[in-house]
């Protein structure tokens, strides 16, 4: 193996150590919460997304749309969520945020938040330009393999979720 496949082993291999570290992380929030994954898996989607229907909720967090129900009283009777009216159809409603699950999640994220900004200060804005483009350019491999990728994220390339 030459030194430049042993890079390219490197970064997949930093890759997949990112995404098992941010479940586990997850999991830490969750316990500091006292939620499950799920429940933090739902609550991260729609601070991506800021708002979402639930049966967007139930396809995104895999769960059936009764079980989804359940869901969204527990995270609103916690005051995590809010249900809102959909202005375009009465029927419907959309799910929120609520400022108290920021304030709840505040003591768990703020040390690694901060961490993560001294790290990135410790990098030339143009090493930052090249980490950022691959890391969108990742998310974008990921999203051409994903419906709900594509969903949460948007197109590749496009940077961003469609409402």
């Amino acid at each position: 193996m030459d030194a430049g496949e042993n890079m390219e082993m490197a970064v997949l291999a930093a890759a997949r150590d990112l995404g098992v570290a941010t479940i586990l992380f997850r999991n830490t929030l969750a316990k500091s919460l006292k939620l499950n994954l799920t429940e933090t898996l739902c609550l991260t989607f729609l601070g991506l997304r800021e708002r979402l229907s639930p049966s967007d909720v139930a396809r995104l967090v895999g769960l059936t749309t009764g079980a989804t129900t359940t869901l969204l009283d527990r995270l609103e009777k916690r005051g995590y969520i809010r249900r809102v009216a959909n202005e375009r159809d009465r029927r419907g409603v959309f799910v929120e945020l609520a400022d108290r699950y920021g304030a709840d999640a505040r003591e768990t994220v703020t040390g690694v938040q901060k961490d993560h900004r001294e790290l990135i200060r410790g990098y030339a804005e143009g090493e930052l330009a090249v980490i950022a483009d691959f890391l969108r350019r990742f998310t974008g491999n990921l999203a051409k393999n994903s419906e709900d990728v594509r969903y949460v994220f948007g197109e590749p390339g496009q940077g961003g979720g469609t409402e």
